[in-house]
């Protein structure tokens, strides 16, 4: 039977910024601006489809290679962004929350950050998770040292205790993962956690990636069949 229910966690790597602002000949800053504006439109509106876990891809730990001058804006913009958006996100009960090693961040990002959590540690509608400085490889790395560090014994060593060393502790596996930019590829984006998630991939660059280009994938992820493994007796 086919499940038409909500995806409960989506997650969307934020791709195709740099070549939106591109296309209408404006540095890529301005792709990036656009880009975490629409951040909280596409949070409210996953909210009322029913969304409860939004995790989104916002920089790499391979995101360090690109130009000094776009990484300082990047850090400087996750700062706006938290000082410009978070009455909204109080306003719409959203729950902040960051993924990676923010250890390497600046101090001022990692302020705003720590002051963005701790605002909304009480709401409970919508949990937005973003990542920053975060790795799918780094972040099993980083897993297993926890891990050992703690003396586990090897045969205690399962697949949960693994996932609780994650930094998506606490957090059910995404249902569903959009890419919108063109690309199709995982970019080491929660490797461990989208064992079962339906991938979504769409031209749509994602300053342009609106309410309905939402509903469209959420549209096309009740339209899946997801066996686990299993065996429909309808196939």
């Amino acid at each position: 039977m086919k499940n038409m229910k909500t995806a409960n966690h989506v997650a969307i790597i934020l791709d195709g910024n740099g070549r939106w602002a591109k296309k209408q000949n404006k540095p890529r800053t301005f792709g990036h601006k656009n880009g975490a504006e629409n951040v909280v439109d596409i949070a409210i509106h996953a909210k009322k489809r029913g969304v409860k876990y939004l995790t989104l891809y916002a920089f790499s730990t391979e995101n360090w290679k690109r130009p000094a001058s776009e990484v300082d804006y990047l850090m400087k913009l996750m700062i706006k962004f938290i000082d410009d958006k978070i009455n909204q996100l109080m306003n719409e009960d959203c729950k902040l929350n960051f993924l990676g090693d923010l250890s390497a961040l600046p101090t001022a990002t990692r302020k705003a950050i720590e002051k963005g959590v701790e605002k909304t540690k009480n709401n409970k509608s919508l949990f937005v998770n973003i990542s920053v400085n975060y790795g799918g490889r780094d972040e099993i790395v980083h897993a297993v040292k926890d891990i050992i560090e703690a003396g586990y014994d090897k045969n205690m060593i399962d697949e949960k205790l693994i996932s609780d060393h994650l930094y998506t502790n606490g957090i059910p596996d995404p249902d569903l993962l959009i890419r919108p930019g063109g690309e199709t590829r995982i970019s080491n984006f929660l490797i461990y956690q989208i064992a079962y998630s339906e991938l979504y991939f769409t031209d749509v660059l994602w300053p342009d990636f609106d309410e309905a280009e939402l509903d469209k994938a959420l549209e096309e992820f009740s339209n899946r069949n997801r066996r686990y493994g299993a065996i429909d007796e309808s196939d």
